[in-house]
């Protein structure tokens, strides 16, 4: 899965969800609205078609990131 804003890197992901901003997630070829609300995720970023140099682990809520490892 992918983070809708494109982050660079994970240290990036991490520090917006300290700065308490609201990070959606959706999974490529599958649509809005069909994600996992709560629970676990698994991201990677950048986006495609830029190689992937981060991959993390995220809890969810509600359908926002709420906690990144």
């Amino acid at each position: 899965m992918y983070t809708q804003t494109n982050f660079k890197t994970k240290t990036a992901l991490k520090q917006a969800i300290k700065d308490n901003k609201p990070l959606r997630y959706f999974q490529p070829g599958f649509g809005f609205g069909n994600e996992i609300l709560d629970g676990t995720v698994y991201l990677e970023g950048p986006h495609y078609p830029a190689p992937h140099t981060w991959y993390a682990t995220a809890t969810v809520a509600n359908g926002y990131i709420v906690k990144v490892s």
